[in-house]
């Protein structure tokens, strides 16, 4: 008779080769992600929830020291979403952010030989996590043990979910892996960066009518619409929109106290024209379209430059709809830049961020009789009200289009 091995306990999340990973989903110490459908192609579908740290004695000054928050909320009920080592879209693996602490981990090291193994090669010893710091700089990272529901349920996030005020607290599906044209079902850590710009800048999203490319989950636009008047929150894949209106949804008490409305659209950076079918699921009526042309002055999109193409079809769709909006707009838009080892060039480069650079740099030189394109980087040593690591290659950039006089 046969033994089999032991199998992998069936609670334990496991990863095929050509799977993009969540920025904050990957590891969340001591808390429960709950599985609680699978979508249309047959993802499993979490559902996680993020809490709002509106009291400013919580947070220090956020990146005012090279960016580095964690000591300032070790003392905060951290929800999901906070610690992450997932690889980004179009990249491979990354631990940038704990690089940046590798400095104080090597002080005891100092002096010693390099130790090598039996070919020849250097030997790294990893420090056991037994032997780690009793207090981190950072998030403890622990093994992600999701849990299954076994149907679909309106909340069951348990008693967690009502110790707080339902105003501190987001509750977002959304995916933890994804082949790479699925990234936008997953959250990542540009989105929450820019949440915390919204929550920051809040006189300047008061009352406006704002447009999101490429919303994904929704996280940034639930955020905006606490102070916006209207939210176009856009993006493309039935699927995926449907997710995003759950999301809204689940969330819409946060817009109601500040009487904000959220529409869920499709805008495809592909196409010139959006789509007014009435029969395609999340298409614009000829209302809509005039209001978005006639009021809307901010745009804002996170993460979303990770494939040369999709990154040039942005900064066309940006150029486009700054031309037929009536009035002056903005566009804030969050990056990532994110290290890779390339074959091609057989070293660690940022071919994503440096083709982003390249359009931010396009786009200024592009002026017509009747715009002109300022970009400028934006200082993001903001205070931070979401839990998540701000890492320093998280970026963000402000893009005024002002009229030609």
């Amino acid at each position: 008779m046969v033994q089999l091995a032991p199998g992998p306990a069936m609670d334990e999340v496991t990863f095929r080769s050509d799977t993009v990973l969540s920025d904050v989903h990957l590891y969340t110490p001591n808390h429960r992600h709950l599985m609680v459908r699978l979508n249309s192609v047959g993802q499993p579908v979490f559902l996680s929830q993020f809490k709002l740290l509106w009291s400013r004695d919580s947070w220090t000054d956020s990146g005012a020291e090279g960016g580095d928050h964690q000591d300032a909320h070790a003392e905060e009920p951290r929800p999901a979403g906070t610690g992450s080592t997932g690889s980004p879209p179009g990249g491979g693996h990354r631990r940038e952010g704990f690089s940046l602490q590798a400095g104080a981990d090597s002080t005891g090291q100092e002096g010693a030989g390099a130790q090598l193994d039996e070919d020849g090669d250097l030997d790294v010893v990893r420090r056991p996590r037994a032997a780690s710091d009793l207090h981190p700089p950072g998030p403890p990272r622990d093994k992600v043990h999701p849990m299954i529901l076994a149907q679909e349920e309106d909340d069951d996030m348990g008693d967690e979910a009502h110790e707080d005020s339902p105003h501190s607290i987001i509750k977002i599906e959304h995916t933890m892996a994804t082949p790479l044209e699925d990234v936008g079902k997953q959250v990542w850590r540009g989105a929450l960066l820019l949440a915390d710009y919204i929550l920051f800048q809040r006189d300047l999203f008061q009352g406006c009518t704002v447009l999101e490319l490429g919303a994904g989950t929704g996280l940034v636009s639930i955020i905006a619409a606490t102070m916006a008047r209207t939210v176009y929150c856009t993006d493309v894949g039935a699927d995926l929109l449907a997710m995003c209106q759950r999301n809204i949804a689940l969330n819409s008490h946060l817009a109601a106290t500040a009487g904000g409305i959220v529409k869920v659209k499709e805008l495809d950076w592909l196409k010139d024209d959006l789509c007014t079918d009435p029969e395609v699921p999340f298409s614009w009526s000829e209302e809509e379209i005039s209001d978005l042309y006639d009021h809307t002055t901010i745009l804002f999109a996170a993460e979303v430059f990770y494939d040369d193409d999709l990154t040039d079809a942005v900064f066309k769709t940006l150029s486009r709809l700054a031309h037929r909006l009536k009035n002056a707009c903005t566009a804030i838009l969050s990056v990532e830049k994110r290290l890779n080892f390339t074959l091609r060039h057989l070293d660690v480069t940022c071919e994503a961020y440096d083709h982003f650079r390249s359009c931010l740099h396009a786009l200024e030189k592009l002026a017509d009789s009747r715009l002109r394109f300022v970009v400028e980087p934006v200082e993001t040593s903001f205070p931070q009200h979401l839990i998540y690591e701000r890492i320093r290659q998280l970026e963000l950039w402000k893009i005024i289009a002002e009229p030609i006089k």
